[in-house]
């Protein structure tokens, strides 16, 4: 039996404060076992709990699986495992394609309906740990697919930015892994290429990259590398760019060790809320003004959803929406040290996740928040629609199905808050000459009220070039 609408408003008055309640959970929220295992570095546990929580069993939500799964595999050092995750979630991202279903989701519901797409940084750092699960294997040949597929990443974002210079269009992090990963196998050409390209990054943007400033290992990458291959134009060219010389460096027969610190944990997405009306003026535009005054964003026509003679009657004064801002998640231990074979040596930053999250969700406020207001407008001009006029004789009835539509857009109003949380804060490196034969690396690190973590790694010099990471959280 049908309810009458007067009876399913009556049924929404009961029901909507639990959609609410529900609605107002963020996806940090909703995987929370998951991620307080992994803050606790409870790494087996969260890799078997992310296979018993519904939401990342999600067909939308596929991506983030695949990228929980990997990260956890490759904590435990299950790195084959691990590539199995990421190589599916590459595959996912190259095919990933705006479907009708998303759209009608996403525009009757919320972003958070549509499938996940991933960040572009989150893209960038899935070569990264393929890389790092190839070099960790022995495979080196994989590694250096993966340094080409950081250049086709690269190109691909490169066009949807258009390039610009206020844009991430590039990464300089996955560049220098890029020349790690060709010197690794012995390429010095194309490492000098990868170093020389990240350096021009920081160059172009006075020596600081989305929280990072230029590292001074960098500097030198670049320099040795180009003084390798007989470049000698580039050399000085580089040296007076970079203001450096070329330091010289004792060869050790047992190779180098290149090793990241992964600290902190990237930020969570959270919800805030703006409140728009929509304005138009004298030249028929149309721009939703916040209760401010302080933003102006313009309307984007879907002639699929709206025209512009029922947007010139509407007389739309306000709407609630629902956008994702970061929370950054503050890292325990600030200062790490290493020691080697008699010798000191300093971490400097390479990759700031929290920074780059911030800046890119910044970079295309505009744009979402218009997607975003030109959504809520579909529903807020069907609301008007069905209000009943004057002279109806169904009035009743048509208020009911107003009220309807209006309490519906409102409960499911939510903001994305999906993110890869299992992401570091910060990617930190240092370069270490390694003897023949077993090496102990000593590392300490310090945080809150002075507590410091040892971490002992036994590295066995082979003479070649070798990429290891260590990870902290608390």
């Amino acid at each position: 039996m049908v309810l009458p609408l007067k009876h399913m408003i009556r049924a929404l008055g009961v029901v909507c404060p639990m959609l609410l309640l529900f609605s107002c959970a963020t996806y940090n929220n909703r995987i929370g076992s998951y991620y307080e295992q992994v803050v606790n570095n409870q790494f087996d546990k969260a890799y078997l709990a992310i296979d018993h929580n519904k939401l990342l069993q999600r067909r939308r939500n596929r991506l983030l699986y695949l990228f929980e799964k990997g990260k956890m595999a490759h904590l435990l050092k299950q790195y084959d495992s691990s590539n199995l995750y990421f190589n599916e979630a590459d595959l996912f991202i190259e095919d990933a394609r705006t479907s009708a279903r998303d759209i009608a989701f996403g525009t009757l519901l919320n972003p958070m309906m549509e499938t996940y797409k991933g960040e572009d940084f989150e893209k960038f750092m899935v070569h990264y740990y393929k890389a790092l699960n190839y070099l960790n294997l022995g495979q080196s040949d994989e590694a250096m697919v993966e340094a080409r597929r950081i250049s086709l990443t690269s190109y691909a974002q490169q066009d949807k930015t258009g390039n610009k210079d206020n844009r991430y269009s590039d990464d300089a992090f996955s560049l220098m892994m890029q020349g790690i990963i060709y010197e690794q196998s012995g390429d010095i050409n194309n490492a000098f290429i990868s170093y020389r390209n990240a350096a021009d990054l920081f160059l172009q943007h006075n020596n600081l990259w989305y929280g990072v400033s230029m590292p001074e290992q960098l500097k030198q990458d670049v320099l040795r590398t180009a003084t390798a291959m007989g470049f000698t134009e580039d050399v000085q060219h580089y040296s007076s760019l970079l203001n450096t010389t070329l330091q010289p460096v004792t060869k050790t027969a047992g190779g180098e060790l290149v090793l990241f610190w992964e600290n902190g944990l990237a930020p969570v997405k959270q919800e805030q809320n703006f409140i728009f009306a929509l304005t138009k003026d004298g030249l028929g535009n149309f721009t939703f003004t916040d209760a401010t005054g302080t933003i102006n964003v313009p309307f984007i026509f879907d002639d699929n959803f709206i025209n512009k003679d029922s947007l010139r009657a509407a007389d739309i004064r306000s709407l609630r929406v629902a956008f994702p801002k970061y929370q950054e998640q503050p890292v325990f231990y600030t200062q790490g040290s290493v020691s080697a074979n008699n010798a000191q040596y300093n971490f400097e930053s390479a990759e700031n996740i929290n920074d780059l999250a911030f800046a890119t969700l910044k970079e295309r406020f505009f744009k979402e928040m218009a997607k975003t207001l030109s959504r809520l407008a579909v529903k807020k001009l069907a609301e008007m629609a069905a209000r009943p006029k004057s002279n109806d004789k169904n009035k009743d009835e048509k208020e009911a199905l107003a009220t309807a539509i209006q309490v519906f857009s409102f409960v499911t109003e939510k903001a994305d808050t999906r993110n890869w949380q299992s992401l570091p804060h910060t990617i930190l490196y240092t370069r270490i000459p390694l003897q023949t034969g077993t090496n102990t690396i000593q590392i300490n690190f310090m945080g809150m009220n002075q507590q410091t973590k040892p971490i002992s790694l036994t590295v066995e010099g082979n003479g070649c070039l070798q990429v290891q990471n260590v990870c902290t959280l608390r």
